[in-house]
């Protein structure tokens, strides 16, 4: 289990960058972590990772702190950073050198993936495009197995098969003891394969539910007129109408637009009041 508690955070001489963050997840799902520009996700993902020290409040994984850096605690987490370098060796020397830092390493699985991603174990991974790299990456923490997974930006780099690939692959690789934390602005790449939505505004989680919550609470629609239609809670001018999120009055339910949840939840127009958050 995460369990994150008044967290706070600065950079150096800057003012608190994340504020009294509280934050508790069960390991089994997907949660996609969203947020504008500049809203600390990246450090948030981070603070979990271990890579930066809260200034105030407590943060536990599995019931490490993850700063100390335990050896237990690095063998169970896997990040995939929306930056990364790789040494100048093919991936079959990589995965000989790194993948018995993770006790339990899936050569099998990982194989699978591979061959999905189309991508040879002989293949210099300096050699490779970006989006290869990136794939063999994504590829590589699948098959740690690690309880928790960290993807920061993990579509940015790849093509639009690729996209579908990577949501195959993930859904088919984690299981009910693994959680996997995705911080993304390409919304429209994850929103049929997460869970629960987490949205960090300023430092602080403004929105924290369940796709299942949401899907039952509101509904996403197209329509021509916002004349005579109920329970508008956030509405925008699209081609031929207007794209809207509306209280759920009927038994009818939706496709969840997850860009247009996002849009709505940070216009504080609402949302949260109505998509209760998930405790």
């Amino acid at each position: 289990m995460i369990s994150i508690e008044k967290l706070s955070f600065h950079y150096k001489k800057q003012p608190d960058f994340i504020e009294k963050l509280t934050l508790h997840q069960e390991f089994g799902s997907i949660v996609g972590l969203l947020g504008k520009n500049g809203a600390g996700k990246s450090t948030l993902l981070n603070l979990m990772a271990g890579l930066l020290n809260p200034q105030a409040g407590c943060i536990q994984i599995s019931g490490f702190t993850p700063f100390d850096r335990k050896p237990d605690f690095l063998g169970d987490l896997f990040m995939v950073p929306e930056e990364f370098q790789f040494p100048q060796v093919s991936i079959n020397l990589y995965l000989k050198a790194t993948a018995s830092l993770y006790p339990n390493f899936d050569e099998e699985k990982l194989d699978g993936i591979l061959k999905d991603f189309e991508l040879d174990r002989k293949s210099m991974i300096h050699k490779l495009s970006q989006g290869q790299r990136k794939k063999f990456l994504i590829a590589f923490a699948l098959a740690t197995n690690c309880k928790l997974l960290v993807l920061d930006e993990p579509t940015n780099g790849l093509d639009i098969p690729s996209k579908s690939i990577f949501r195959k692959v993930l859904v088919g690789s984690v299981n009910d003891e693994q959680l996997v934390i995705i911080s993304t602005h390409q919304v429209k790449d994850i929103e049929t394969i997460l869970d629960t939505v987490v949205i960090l505004d300023q430092g602080k989680i403004i929105f924290n539910n369940t796709m299942e919550n949401i899907a039952s609470q509101l509904q996403f629609k197209h329509i021509t007129s916002l004349n005579g239609v109920e329970e508008v809670i956030y509405s925008e001018k699209s081609p031929g109408g207007y794209r809207v999120v509306v209280e759920t009055l009927d038994e009818e339910e939706t496709e969840i637009d997850l860009e247009l949840l996002f849009k709505a939840v940070i216009s504080k127009n609402g949302v949260k009041s109505v998509a209760y958050e998930n405790k």
